[in-house]
C-alpha cells in the first residue's frame, strides 16, 4: 500500500511539473476578413435625367474596379453636375441612333447609357471612339461584371454607350462635376 501511495504522489509531482515546466502559450486565430458590405439597392429600372450640357463635349469615357462594382466614367470637362443628364436602362439590343444600326455587345444584358453632351465640337471629334467600336483605351480583362464596352455615336448633341454585362445587375447613376458615373453592382 505503501508503494502505490508513492506512485500517486510521484505521479502527481511529475504532472504538476510538467505542466509549470512546459507554458502553454495562447495565440489568438487571425480576424476573418471581413466580407465588403456591398448595397444593393440600387435596383435595375430605368434611370433618367432630362437636364442637358450648356455647350460642353465628352472627351473621354474610361471604366474601373471597385470592391462591390463595376465603373463607367463619362468625362465631360466643365459641365456642372447639373448640367449631366442622361437615360441608363437595359436593352435587348444596342441600336444606334439614328442609323437604327445593330451593334453587337457581349455579355448576358446590355446597358444603354445616353449623356444629353455630344462628343464633338462643329463636326469634329473630342472624343476618340468609333461608332460601333469597343471603347479606346478600356481593357475590361478582369472586371466581375463588364464583358464589353462600346460607342454607338453622337448625334444631335447627345452620345451613346452599350455595357456589356455578365446578368441584368443592380445599377446607379452619379451626376458629378465633369463626370457621369454609371455603377454596375457585382450582385444583387
Amino acid at each position: 500500500m505503501k508503494r502505490s501511495k508513492v506512485w500517486v504522489a510521484a505521479a502527481l509531482v511529475t504532472a504538476t511539473l510538467g505542466a509549470v515546466a512546459v507554458p502553454s502559450v495562447a495565440v489568438a486565430a487571425p480576424a476573418p476578413r471581413a466580407a465588403a458590405a456591398c448595397p444593393t439597392g440600387w435596383g435595375s429600372l430605368d434611370k433618367v435625367d432630362w437636364s442637358s450640357t450648356s455647350g460642353e463635349y465628352i472627351t473621354n469615357a474610361r471604366t474601373g474596379r471597385q470592391d462591390c462594382y463595376d465603373r463607367f466614367v463619362v468625362d465631360v470637362p466643365g459641365a456642372s453636375a447639373d448640367q449631366l443628364g442622361y437615360t441608363v436602362h437595359y436593352v435587348d439590343e444596342l441600336v444606334q441612333d439614328p442609323a437604327g444600326t445593330r451593334i453587337p455587345v457581349s455579355g448576358g444584358a446590355i446597358l444603354e447609357v445616353i449623356v444629353r453632351a455630344p462628343a464633338y465640337d462643329s463636326g469634329a471629334p473630342t472624343y476618340p471612339g468609333q461608332a460601333g467600336q469597343p471603347l479606346p483605351g478600356v481593357n475590361l480583362t478582369g472586371y466581375r461584371t463588364f464583358r464589353d464596352a462600346k460607342f454607338a455615336g453622337s448625334f444631335e448633341g447627345q452620345s451613346q454607350f452599350g455595357l456589356g454585362l455578365r446578368a441584368r445587375l443592380p445599377f446607379r447613376v452619379l451626376q458629378l462635376d465633369g463626370h457621369l458615373v454609371v455603377d454596375v453592382a457585382h450582385t444583387w
